[in-house]
């Protein structure tokens, strides 16, 4: 069986161009194309935001203009040099030597600055273009450090790495080719104009040949550029699909679906394949069709100009420099129909950078923003809170609690009720609609973002560690703390044991989100990291969701220590997390619907109660009947 599919692929890919039989199937998931893979040839405002970038640089690109020009000029020195060789070397006497070796002189000349303007300009504009995207690649990193999480809420991972990475990479061929761009456009009038100064009429007979190549690039650009977007268009799906099948593969495994993947893979490669081969075949047809006019043009030059040679009507050495030229005429024509589609995609790829680099930063702190004391009471509190991360559809409407200083308070509710919502509240990381927060007395929005950062620690549901050391993780929120106060963080977290157990130790390397620990352990590090901050607030958002029994308990142990003199903030799914709240808050549609402790909460019934018995409660202890839904018996604020 697997051989007869392989024997089919094969088959398959014997008649990639003209097979029609397996249209493009859709794999599981959405690679839809929303990128604009090419813009228009040339873009002012992308022109002028890159220069920014180039300014720094001005320099360097005026000596890689300077190198240029020279190395231009030089390519058009060199067949007078030879013509003047041929015509005053070569007399009836025989040959005048002097002459032949001041022609040598000046042609060996002629070969060293052509070398060394080359080499300056290639070096300095290699180094200059690394230098701008550098700049460019560390501009758009900090913008996105700095953007609001509305807009990584609503942006795709992958669409900012290509950014970063693809759009980037067609910048920096941008750069290298423009200047290149430049040369060839001097050097094609430079010869246009040689040619006819040295002949007027032999000149115009070379030009003859252009109508032609203009006729052809008419009717082949259009073509060209379809061709290319629909290569770039299945490259994106295909990449996509992969992505998806790798970050999949335990799915995948699990299901038993490696051999549909690949089919439906297979469907897409071979797509690709078929595009690249025709955008491959528009890019390579003009390669033989500027060929051929070169020998055509060259053809016409050896017939007539010979006949002006015999007629003495022009010297021998005219003939043989308009022949060197003719072979350098189409070179620049060549590599500037090429460099036509690399424009188009940089001006869209910069397109791209420059709406990266201009996306507004919504949450910001005021010009008039005050640091946060850290000798600050560790309050909380909501005052007619509404907030939605669609304005037109709030999550919460009119909150309004406090968190007294010290006091550990729990927010619970059924799923979408807000509770998460008001916890990145407290942080910052969105501005509310109406309504203030505060902490230790002060407005969020009137504080600076770094100082407010320092005393709110939050623990969430999925902890991320980042790629390095265990003992650079636990102290990633503060780095000045000292080893001794990372192993006693780690000690009282219940983390101290596995992490020694670790090759290393502290030192143990960290694989990707820490994908060498389990889920618990990478939860405790998380605490330790959390009680390193030494924050005044410390948030919870279901941080032993996904931790079995036994590390639950050693988490609830560090608990204590953990929120020893601090205000707590916790949504859990667990029972000793709730319980051991000092007053419960009841969330449901975004508004607060009940204050009080456990037992409190549970005498009044209603919803509590029901959430209580599904979810907080051992299975032994949830009733054979659904409790009622209503909230009626949940004391009202």
């Amino acid at each position: 069986m697997a051989q007869e599919h392989a024997d089919e692929l094969e088959t398959e890919r014997n008649n990639v161009v003209d097979d029609r039989r397996r249209p493009p199937r859709a794999v599981v998931g959405s690679h839809r194309i929303e990128e604009e893979m090419f813009g228009r040839a040339f873009d002012k405002n992308v022109i002028w935001r890159i220069w920014a970038f180039v300014g720094p640089y001005k320099a360097k690109v005026f000596i890689s203009v300077s190198a240029l020009l020279i190395f231009t000029g030089t390519q058009l020195l060199i067949p007078l040099i030879i013509r003047d060789a041929i015509d005053h070397s070569m007399t009836q006497g025989g040959i005048d030597r002097s002459a032949l070796l001041a022609a040598s002189g000046a042609f060996l000349l002629a070969i060293l600055v052509n070398f060394a303007a080359g080499y300056t300009q290639e070096t300095v504009v290699g180094k200059t273009a690394k230098n701008v995207l550098f700049d460019i690649r560390r501009a758009m990193f900090a913008r996105l450090q700095r953007v609001s999480l509305s807009f990584m809420d609503k942006t795709e991972v992958g669409r900012l790495m290509s950014r970063l990475q693809g759009d980037v990479n067609s910048m920096h061929e941008f750069l290298e080719n423009s200047l290149y761009s430049v040369g060839d456009i001097a050097l094609l009038f430079g010869i246009v104009f040689v040619m006819l100064w040295l002949d007027f009429r032999l000149g115009l007979l070379t030009l003859s040949v252009l109508p032609i190549l203009l006729v052809v690039r008419i009717f082949w650009l259009p073509r060209a550029r379809d061709a290319f977007l629909a290569a770039h268009e299945t490259t994106s799906v295909a990449n996509g699909a992969l992505a998806e099948a790798i970050h999949g593969v335990r799915t995948v495994q699990s299901m038993e679906r490696q051999q549909v993947n690949f089919i439906l893979y297979d469907d897409k490669a071979l797509a690709n394949l078929r595009t690249h081969l025709i955008a491959s075949k528009y890019a390579q047809v003009m390669v033989p069709i500027v060929d051929s006019l070169t020998g055509l043009a060259m053809a016409l030059v050896i017939v007539v100009g010979g006949s002006m040679v015999l007629n003495a009507r022009i010297d021998v050495g005219v003939l043989v420099a308009f022949l060197f030229y003719i072979q350098r005429f189409f070179d620049p024509i060549r590599s500037l129909t090429l460099q036509y589609s690399i424009m188009q995609r940089a001006m869209a790829s910069g397109k791209r950078l420059t709406d990266v680099l201009d996306v507004k930063i919504d949450v910001q702190d005021r010009p008039d923003a005050r640091a946060l004391s850290p000798e600050m009471d560790g309050s909380v509190e909501f005052r007619n809170v509404t907030f939605g991360y669609n304005p037109n559809h709030p999550v919460l409407k009119n909150v309004s609690f406090r968190v007294n200083p010290g006091e550990t308070v729990a927010l619970v509710g059924p799923t979408g009720s807000g509770k998460s919502s008001a916890m990145a509240l407290v942080h910052r990381f969105y501005d509310v609609q109406q309504g203030q927060v505060l902490v230790g007395g002060h407005d969020v929005r009137d504080l600076t973002q770094e100082s407010l950062g320092r005393q709110v620690a939050m623990v969430l549901q999925e902890p991320f560690l980042f790629t390095g050391t265990v003992f650079e993780n636990i102290r990633y929120h503060k780095m000045e703390a000292t080893r001794d106060k990372v192993i006693e963080a780690a000690k009282a977290v219940g983390a101290h044991d596995f992490i020694m157990s670790l090759a290393n130790g502290y030192e143990a390397q960290l694989g990707e989100r820490g994908s060498n620990l389990s889920l618990g352990q990478r939860q405790l590090i998380s605490f330790a990291r959390a009680l390193v901050a030494d924050a005044k607030i410390l948030v919870l958002d279901e941080a032993t969701a996904n931790i079995d029994s036994y590390t639950e308990m050693l988490i609830q142990k560090a608990l204590i220590k953990l929120l020893e003199g601090r205000t707590g903030l916790v949504i859990a799914h667990r029972l000793a997390t709730i319980r051991g709240a000092d007053r419960i808050i009841l969330l449901q549609d975004g508004q607060v619907i009940g204050t009080g402790n456990h037992d409190q909460l549970m005498a009044l019934g209603g919803l509590y109660s029901k959430l209580y018995n599904l979810n907080y409660a051992s299975f032994d202890d949830i009733p054979e009947e659904e409790p009622d839904t209503t909230v009626s018996g949940v004391s009202q604020t």
